[in-house]
């Protein structure tokens, strides 16, 4: 099973967790990635993820399909587009597998290469300034 969504909606992992719930599987990983105030010395007040939707589900797709094909795994990636705020969930990653060493590297390859190969783009609000994608803008 292979979910992948990008949503404006906020994420509920507790109903989430439950579509990776299978008698076949001992562990299931959840990465959930949440906004957060500081990087460092940058003081962030919000952040809008916009993305080029048809090529980030295709990339989405196929980063959970090798997943499922390396380890056995029933897969969900779900990625908030929009505009969301300190401690909003940004990105859940759910990797079921029958062990739980294949969860974790399976988890971590998803979001290791979501932030390589995947067209979303953060643009963070900080204090400031505007970045996009962590870098700093300091024109303006």
């Amino acid at each position: 099973m292979i979910n992948v969504r990008l949503q404006q909606e906020p994420i509920d992992v507790g109903a989430t967790y439950q579509e990776l719930v299978n008698a076949k599987f001992g562990a299931v990983n959840m990465f959930v990635g949440t906004i957060r105030e500081w990087t460092g010395d940058i003081q962030t007040e919000k952040i809008r993820y916009t993305a080029y939707k048809e090529m980030a589900m295709k990339e989405l797709s196929k980063l959970a399909h090798e997943v499922e094909a390396k380890y056995d795994a029933d897969v969900v990636v779900i990625h908030r587009l929009g505009e969301l705020e300190l401690t909003d969930i940004a990105v859940f990653i759910g990797v079921a597998t029958p062990h739980r060493a294949a969860s974790y590297e399976g988890s971590r390859f998803i979001i290791e290469n979501l932030k390589k190969r995947v067209p979303i783009w953060k643009e963070e609000a900080d204090t400031d300034r505007v970045r996009w994608g962590g870098e700093r803008d300091d024109a303006h």
